[in-house]
């Protein structure tokens, strides 16, 4: 099989006082998320799609919690060292699509920063990189502004 694809999700509640980064980006707002590394949901939910393509275990076995080295990691570095897992067994990312779910903030006007964040972490295009933005409409701990969530989808292509 030459083609195989994986999915991710991920999902951080928010806290005051902290750097809110999604996507390798960091928004100026009055919150960030709460996690180990720079909780960095987006990314690590693309984190999760390709090493569930490659049918490796998840982001939390590579970096876990409990893991001083990837206290307040940048999250672009740990998806560099998955592409990395992935090229050591004879794949590469092919492509990338993901939907970001925030009531807060406006995340749409960031996108392009974002996918050339991604881009350069995965070597990938930016065409190559699916990303799109939208919100709960006020229903659940999304909705009410207590969280961020992630889905990613890749698809990786044999070396």
């Amino acid at each position: 099989m030459n083609f195989r694809i994986g999915h991710g999700y991920d999902i951080h509640r928010t806290i005051p006082g902290r750097p809110l980064v999604l996507g390798g980006v960091t928004f100026d707002c009055d919150f960030g998320l709460d996690g180990h590394s720079d909780a960095d949901c987006l990314t690590h939910a693309i984190c999760d799609a390709l090493l569930g393509a490659a049918a490796l275990p998840d982001i939390g076995h590579f970096f876990p919690n409990t893991d001083a080295r990837w206290k307040n990691a940048d999250s672009q570095v740990l998806l560099e060292h998955v592409v990395a897992a992935l090229r050591e067994r004879g794949w590469r990312p092919a492509n990338i699509d993901a939907s970001l779910i925030a009531e807060r903030p406006k995340i749409a006007p960031r996108l392009t920063e974002m996918k050339a964040a991604l881009a350069k972490s995965t070597g990938l295009s930016i065409d190559a990189i699916g990303l799109k933005a939208t919100t709960n409409e006020g229903s659940d701990d999304i909705g009410r502004g207590l969280a961020i969530a992630a889905h990613a989808v890749a698809l990786i292509e044999r070396v």
